[in-house]
């Protein structure tokens, strides 16, 4: 009797029903795991949802500073996306290791409500551009009600369903076994550690296949529109190769059409959106005389012309790489748009994507440029990641006033009207792409023969004016012209190269071009935002 006593009169912190902290760990990441996993499911059957983790993604990317959106890019490049998508499921691995923790110390009820918390964020995180409508908030609902029964089967699986509901102490001490009611009784179980491990473990593993089988549901269905057999028209005018003179053939520099595979990536969508070409319709709307409606068949059916084009993203650093010349198939804009009537009060161009991202550019663009709703770039339909199955190219802007990818919409309107997504965010509403240069080859820190001949190569642009002159400068000295490669298009690139001697030591390359209207860019340093980065692009190599 008295050794029964003595246990009943045990400090709380020696209670066999006291469980560590790494088992609640495990229960509430368990718990999260599988809501998750059933979320990510549910978004992978409905191409319209999203998954909890990229709803809550997109509101961040949607409300970022523009500070930490430039940090973003120059720090991680086109790996921006995953970073984040990382970093918000980290958040949610370590909330949810704490709710566990909560649950296990001070009863089930603490940990219901923080998955309720957790689940109300995404909710409302998936009410973003782009809604589905009633139907947006499902994933984070269901995941929700998973992770939450799952913690309550855990809980009680481990025996831990009253850790934190325990009676006063004295009240234990004051009680005969005997006479100890049924609730005490529970309270004096030894929590199961190995039950609670191997139905964790079962629940964790089953997260995983459940995740990793949406994962690729969603992938495939990316892919799917990748593959796809689309029988692409012909242009009425096809474009002939490109002289073989635009080349200079130098290892190192950048090709004059950048391969799909490597053309960069930057716009707003944390997963590419998966269209059903069968449902997928162009909308011209707005201050228009005769809206249009096109399906992807009629639309394909348009007069089709190729253009070559070089692109480049705002966020494109002196030097950067965010930036690539394509042969891009597509009907002309301006032709579109003469059919619909553009009312003469409309100035704004705005193209709207599946996903509900805005771009929007003057009416004054549509000047004889070749400005597209593009179906395919270099000979294949657009890839899922850039576009597919439509998008806008203008030349001589920057695409986050232009290139429009997924596109749904074309809506005619004024800028008093409306500002597209990231004129709000701080950046200029006119996104004119500067004369730039870089030099892509000897790279910036490497080492060089010295006394040898050293090719000094890269490339030049100014989308629509053109590049007349590019000019090098060693270790201070005089500016040197480079030669060219054969003027092609006024919208496209241009390669350059000077050969070099170089001398035993460490030197200082500068470039810079002058476009074909004679201005030559300036050195003064100017960050990305709001309107695109200055400066010449300079880099150190050293000679032995």
């Amino acid at each position: 009797m008295s050794s029964q006593t003595d246990t009943l009169s045990r400090p709380l912190e020696d209670s066999p029903t006291r469980s560590p902290w790494w088992i609640g760990a495990i229960a509430g990441l368990a718990s999260a795991a599988a809501g998750l996993a059933i979320g990510e499911l549910l978004a992978s059957i409905w191409t319209s949802l999203e998954s909890p983790v990229v709803s809550v993604g997109n509101r961040v990317v949607d409300n970022v500073p523009r500070w930490l959106k430039t940090w973003a890019i120059e720090t991680f490049g086109t790996n921006d996306k995953a970073v984040l998508l990382g970093t918000v499921a980290l958040l949610l691995a370590v909330g949810a290791a704490a709710l566990g923790i909560l649950a296990v110390r001070r009863g089930i009820r603490f940990g219901l409500i923080g998955i309720g918390i957790f689940t109300a964020v995404g909710m409302l995180a998936s009410l973003g551009r782009g809604t589905s409508g009633l139907l947006a908030p499902l994933p984070s609902l269901v995941g929700g009600l998973v992770a939450g029964g799952t913690l309550a089967l855990l809980m009680h699986r481990g025996n831990l369903d009253f850790a934190g509901e325990r009676p006063a102490q004295s009240q234990l001490a004051q009680t005969p076994p005997a006479q100890t009611p049924p609730a005490q009784s529970m309270l004096l179980k030894v929590p199961n550690r190995r039950q609670f491990l191997g139905t964790a473990a079962g629940v964790t593993a089953g997260a995983v296949v459940i995740g990793g089988a949406a994962r690729w549901l969603r992938n495939q269905g990316a892919a799917a529109a990748e593959r796809l057999k689309v029988v692409l028209p012909r242009a009425t005018q096809p474009l002939p190769d490109p002289p073989a003179a635009v080349e200079l053939g130098v290892a190192g520099a950048a090709p004059f059409f950048t391969p799909t595979s490597e053309f960069y990536r930057i716009d707003t969508a944390l997963t590419v959106p998966r269209v059903d070409l069968s449902t997928w319709t162009l909308e011209v709307m707005g201050d228009v005389s005769t809206p249009i409606t096109l399906n992807y068949e009629q639309l394909l059916e348009r007069p089709m012309v190729e253009a070559d084009i070089t692109i480049a993203c705002v966020s494109n650093e002196v030097g950067g790489d965010l930036i690539g010349t394509a042969r891009w198939l597509g009907c002309r804009l301006d032709d579109l748009l003469k059919e619909a009537g553009v009312s003469a009060t409309a100035d704004q161009i705005v193209g709207r994507s599946v996903d509900g991202f805005t771009a929007g550019f003057p009416t004054a663009l549509l000047d004889g440029r070749d400005a597209l709703v593009a179906i395919a770039m270099n000979g294949e339909p657009l890839p899922a990641k850039h576009g597919f199955p439509a998008r806008l190219i203008v030349p001589g802007v920057y695409g986050y006033v232009s290139a429009t990818k997924w596109l749904s919409q074309i809506e005619l309107t004024t800028f008093e009207a409306f500002q597209g997504y990231w004129i709000p965010r701080g950046w200029s509403v006119d996104g004119p792409i500067k004369t730039q240069s870089r030099i892509d080859t000897p790279r910036n820190g490497t080492t060089v023969q010295a006394g040898s001949t050293v090719p000094i190569a890269g490339v030049a642009w100014a989308p629509i004016r053109g590049i007349s002159k590019v000019e090098v400068r060693i270790d201070n000295g005089p500016w040197q012209e480079a030669n060219l490669g054969q003027e092609y298009q006024n919208t496209t690139w241009r390669q350059w190269k000077l050969d070099w001697t170089p001398s035993s030591g460490e030197h200082k390359i500068a470039v810079r071009a002058t476009d074909g209207e004679g201005a030559t860019q300036t050195d003064q340093l100017a960050p990305v935002a709001p309107d695109g980065a200055t400066g010449w692009h300079t880099i150190t190599v050293y000679a032995e």
